[in-house]
């Protein structure tokens, strides 16, 4: 039976977050930009007609919301989600940094390590740039090897995974 897909964008600090799903599952997230539309452009494609849903995971809205504000929020891993269409390796990759704590980072041959393909860190690399749950998996705490943050796929680039760091650091300096 198909589960119908649904929508939320709504306002934090940081601008817009979208958050696509079914009332089980997360599918995809978007993280913040100033125009809601955009935002909900970019995630609804290929969803097809989802519906719009203002309830749509409300207690995750809020963490997300007081994330932004600056709270120490570590989504649980039992926020329910979806992978689908990814490989086994890749879901493997996405749920191993799905660990990654707050404030906390890992190299991306880190992780290659700690899913059995110590030579895979640039499939990584292209795993983290395809995750379509950036924040619940928290691909931006997946840097280089020599402390620099490498890339990022999300609208913001590498300036927004900088500021997301940054503001795990600040948090859990006070």
């Amino acid at each position: 039976m198909q589960k119908t897909i649904k929508y939320i964008t709504f306002e934090t600090t940081w601008g817009y977050f979208g958050l696509a799903g079914t009332e089980f599952a997360l599918l995809r997230t978007y993280l913040p930009l100033p125009d809601p539309e955009k935002v909900k452009s970019q995630l609804l494609t290929d969803l097809g007609n989802p519906q719009y849903d203002s309830s749509l995971f409300k207690t995750l809205q809020q963490q997300i919301t007081a994330y932004f504000e600056g709270a120490c929020v570590n989504f649980s891993p039992d926020i329910p989600i979806l992978l689908n269409g990814l490989s086994y390796f890749a879901c493997s990759v996405l749920m191993a940094c799905r660990g990654i704590k707050f404030g906390q980072t890992m190299s991306y041959g880190q992780l290659a390590h700690k899913v059995g393909r110590p030579k895979a860190a640039r499939a990584i690399g292209r795993i983290m740039a395809n995750n379509p749950l950036p924040l619940i998996i928290p691909c931006h705490r997946v840097i280089r090897s020599d402390g620099k943050v490498g890339g990022f796929s999300a609208t913001g680039s590498p300036d927004l995974k900088k500021k997301m760091l940054k503001l795990e650091r600040q948090a859990l300096r006070t």
